[in-house]
């Protein structure tokens, strides 16, 4: 592409104390976008703030310094990115667009939006479903807003792939006024890392061009969720009104008896913050095991004899393996089934043990293949003559939100 047709674009992803971001050379024509540059900034709002930057054929930046707000930690981004020496632009005026990572975007938003007024309020209102995520996703908003006005900006919205979910797997079995008044229902995450590893392993899959596919993606990290997805449209998935139901993860729970917490708010004597606190920060692989919330420390500790971390790898591969088998029957059967995420694409041990015994689907694994599945490279780990394809496709979440902030700048549908 010519320097006249392309596009650099600025994608950035704001929680309450970091940003990370990534710089994109796009092509608005065809819509290819490729990385120019990937950095974070950590530790905003402290004397010791800390910014790494990585471009290509340059030495990485890393500089630490105070940075007391999401608006400075912006602007020493930009700066760094200008720099004569270390930079990539030789002037601000070259970023077309910024894309932002927006973790709930509620009913309202089915789709990726170019930030206004009216979606901004939108956002503001999605809140309280999501307290720990998009008040730092609006604060990157308006740090862009101040530091680039001129520069337009587009949300993409975790929950928007979800947004295709039918009533009857949406609804909780709760008095309805809760979903009239309060928007309580599931509406799951990991959205941008579902569509794209989906659209990915259907692309390379034996049935390439049905329309009917039907399809389970299993993002697999410090947090997990699946996803079942019919002829491309998320028809069920694991996290529901927070990213705390489903799958054991690295630190959250998953699923669990409601009245569990008001039991243990009780004899514990613990307030809804505190409880909150233990469901989402110290549960998971890491309250089972005691050791570690990284299933590679705890296979490592696994092998040397250590019975908690066995145990809290065959709690994860459990609940794993059951949630496969409802989505299967879900769906009404299943063609292609998708691991990806940190566990996903670097643990065979946990893709072998979570689909073993699933064989009456038409699941089974190629043990050699599996076995050299590890790293950030696309692979078929199912035999050929398998009934379901199982592939192992590391995500681009980044690549979506780049995607869908040119596509809006463009003027595309």
């Amino acid at each position: 592409m010519t320097p006249s047709e392309a596009r650099q674009l600025l994608v950035l992803n704001c929680g309450s104390s970091s940003i990370k971001f990534q710089v994109f050379g796009a092509d608005p024509a065809s819509l290819e976008c490729a990385v120019r540059a990937t950095g974070q900034i950590e530790r905003i709002g402290s004397e010791a703030a800390v910014l790494k930057l990585a471009i290509a054929g340059r030495e990485p930046v890393l500089s630490t310094r105070e940075v007391i707000d999401h608006v400075e930690a912006l602007q020493l981004v930009l700066s760094t990115l200008t720099d004569a020496k270390a930079g990539l632009f030789a002037d601000l005026a070259e970023i077309s667009a910024i894309g932002h990572r927006v973790v709930h975007g509620g009913e309202h938003f089915t789709d990726s939006v170019l930030i206004d007024d009216a979606a901004l309020a939108h956002i503001r209102e999605c809140v309280d479903l999501a307290p720990l995520h998009n008040p730092h996703n609006l604060r990157g908003i308006l740090a862009c807003r101040q530091v680039l006005p001129a520069v337009p900006q587009v949300a993409v919205f975790d929950t928007a792939f979800h947004q295709t979910m039918p009533p009857v797997a949406y609804l909780y079995a709760l008095p309805s006024v809760l979903h009239a008044r309060h928007r309580i229902r599931r509406y799951g995450f990991h959205g941008t890392s579902h569509l794209y590893v989906h659209a990915r392993a259907v692309r390379r899959s034996q049935h390439a061009g049905r329309a009917d596919l039907k399809v389970i993606t299993a993002h697999l990290g410090n947090g997990c969720s699946l996803a079942a997805i019919a002829g491309g449209r998320s028809v069920d998935t694991s996290m529901g009104l927070t990213p705390l139901e489903g799958l054991v993860m690295g630190t959250r729970c998953g699923d669990l008896d409601p009245q569990v917490v008001l039991h243990v708010m009780d004899k514990e004597e613990l307030t809804p913050s505190q409880v909150s606190t233990m469901m989402n920060k110290h549960s998971g692989l890491q309250g089972l095991s005691g050791i570690s919330s990284d299933m590679r420390d705890l296979q490592r500790a696994a092998a040397e004899g250590e019975k908690r971390a066995r145990l809290a790898i065959d709690v994860f591969c459990y609940r794993l393996r059951k949630y496969i088998g409802a989505y299967a029957a879900a769906l009404g059967g299943l063609d292609l089934l998708v691991f990806t995420g940190g566990i996903g694409t670097f643990s065979p041990e946990v893709r072998a043990q979570s689909t073993e015994g699933l064989g009456f689907l038409g699941l089974t694994l190629d043990a050699v293949a599996n076995a050299a599945a590890v790293g950030e490279r696309e692979s078929t780990i199912s035999p050929p003559d398998a009934r379901v394809e199982t592939m192992v496709i590391p995500t681009n979440e980044e690549l979506v939100i780049a995607r869908d902030t040119l596509r809006l700048v463009s003027g595309r549908s």
